[in-house]
């Protein structure tokens, strides 16, 4: 199974995403459940129009694959920020909450390793969660 790696952007009043080295193939949404979803659906359209004109379709499009979603820091943090609060954030991630916010309102950018730091925390964070099984009183 092949990755496609899907860039998501933070626009206007939603969220917009492209699938990297693929022209074409965009999709907008209020959430990445959504953009996952019309990302999909553009991708089927794109396949089924190659079809229908007689154009081969591109190697990545054949077969399986997965997307895989890549943000900016600004980006991630909207898009969760009615989630995630700073304090929170700042808890999991050890960045202090002054920093989370100048990321958020896009007045500087994370180095590599503020980046790295963030994501390895998400990262432990969903895998915790995954690992939680409720049980039924």
């Amino acid at each position: 199974m092949r990755n496609l790696t899907a860039i998501i952007e933070t626009a206007e009043h939603n969220y917009s995403a492209y699938i990297k080295g693929l022209d074409g193939l965009v999709a907008t949404g209020k959430g990445i459940d959504e953009i996952r979803q019309n990302l999909r659906q553009a991708i089927q359209t794109y396949i089924d129009t190659c079809d229908d004109v007689g154009v081969a379709v591109p190697p990545e499009l054949k077969g399986d694959y997965e997307l895989v979603f890549k943000m900016d820091v600004k980006s991630l943090l909207d898009v969760y920020s009615g989630i995630f609060t700073k304090s929170g954030l700042e808890r999991l991630t050890g960045i202090n909450q002054k920093q989370l916010w100048h990321y958020a309102n896009g007045m500087s950018v994370p180095r590599r390793a503020q980046a790295q730091k963030l994501e390895r925390a998400l990262h432990r964070l969903g895998s915790e969660l995954l690992a939680v099984r409720l049980v039924n009183p």
